[in-house]
């Protein structure tokens, strides 16, 4: 009975995502007549603003991802489908240009070794979803903005101060974008552990309310800056290369991590849960909210993204887990980080 509830509520989520995505079929591809009004009607149904002019040098690549988007879905072995969504038109080179931001320094990624609270755990549930719990604000969107590292950031903040206190308070990316330059830089990139760093010496971090965003960077606000919300004692990184330990940071709170977004599976995810093709060239920072496992056994991360609510399963993607290479898909288990609040 339970696992027949768990497939139609399953099956009810698939539907409705899917319901929400752009429609089209082979028809629309038959032809560049054809291409044409599907990229009007694309550009209808998401509201992106393109004039004639850039719309025209922007057409080879709106058809040659329609194409891919098409292919992949008519692949019945994948467990996992893509959406011609409001990136459609956009290149993979541009794409990551705009939408990505983690910037990592020039030594190279950290150790990950050091202190880990959770070293020691032993029992995790089978399952967790710190939305269920609620530890996760609402999914935001970063714009044409490389600040993918604040979002992700504020992910472990806002998660972790929820759990201590029980509140849960959206907070300020934009502190982070305008104020968090020494290192860091804005729309250009950052990393999140040097974010955790600046929420600590700072003595703490303001809200979304106080202090929202606006998807470019602008000149600190230090009275904003000084009004803080909520504060942390520190952060750990989580063992490099290490699934499992993962999994032990997540079972006890949200946790940032780092992943390569660049490839086009996962600029046009929709649904179901993601094992595409993608490599370990970190460039996307984000959040992970949680584990669980599909209905056909594959075990799989939930992982809150900065792009919107129409982007993926409402904002979320949920990406294979305990794969065999040891830095996890999409690198995954590379560059991993958590709040400490005491």
């Amino acid at each position: 009975m339970a696992r027949a509830l768990l497939s139609t509520a399953v099956f009810a989520l698939a539907f409705s995502l899917a319901a929400a995505s752009f429609p089209f079929n082979g028809d629309d591809l038959a032809s560049d007549e054809a291409l044409w009004a599907l990229y009007d009607r694309w550009q209808n149904f998401h509201g992106v603003p393109r004039s004639p002019d850039e719309k025209r040098l922007r057409f080879d690549a709106f058809k040659a991802n329609a194409n891919y988007v098409f292919e992949s879905n008519m692949n019945d072995a994948k467990t996992y489908k893509l959406s011609l969504n409001k990136f459609g038109d956009m290149t993979k080179e541009e794409f990551k240009r705009m939408y990505t931001g983690l910037r990592i320094p020039s030594d190279g990624l950290r150790s990950g070794e050091g202190s880990f609270m959770y070293e020691n755990v032993t029992e995790v549930p089978p399952a967790m979803d710190w939305r269920q719990k609620g530890a996760v604000t609402g999914v935001k969107n970063q714009g044409q903005c490389g600040s993918c590292w604040a979002f992700s950031t504020i992910v472990g903040v806002e998660g972790i101060n929820q759990i201590r206190t029980k509140k849960l308070i959206s907070l300020s990316e934009q502190e982070l974008v305008d104020c968090d330059t020494a290192t860091n830089q804005g729309c250009d990139g950052g990393l999140m552990d040097v974010a955790y760093d600046f929420i600590q010496r700072n003595g703490g971090i303001t809200s979304e309310e106080n202090y929202p965003y606006v998807a470019q960077q602008r000149e600190c606000n230090i009275a904003k800056k000084k009004s803080h919300v909520v504060a942390i004692d520190g952060h750990e990184d989580v063992p490099r290369n290490n699934e499992e330990a993962l999994l032990k940071a997540v079972a006890n709170q949200p946790i940032s991590v780092a992943i390569e977004a660049a490839g086009t599976d996962f600029q046009f995810y929709s649904e179901g849960v993601f094992t595409g093709s993608c490599g370990t060239e970190l460039d996307h920072g984000v959040g992970l909210v949680g584990y669980g496992t599909a209905h056909d056994g594959m075990k799989y991360w939930i992982v809150k993204n900065s792009w919107g609510a129409n982007w993926g399963e409402q904002g979320y993607i949920r990406m294979q887990r305990d794969i065999s290479a040891s830095e996890g898909l999409c690198g995954i288990a590379m560059q991993a980080t958590y709040p400490i609040k005491k």
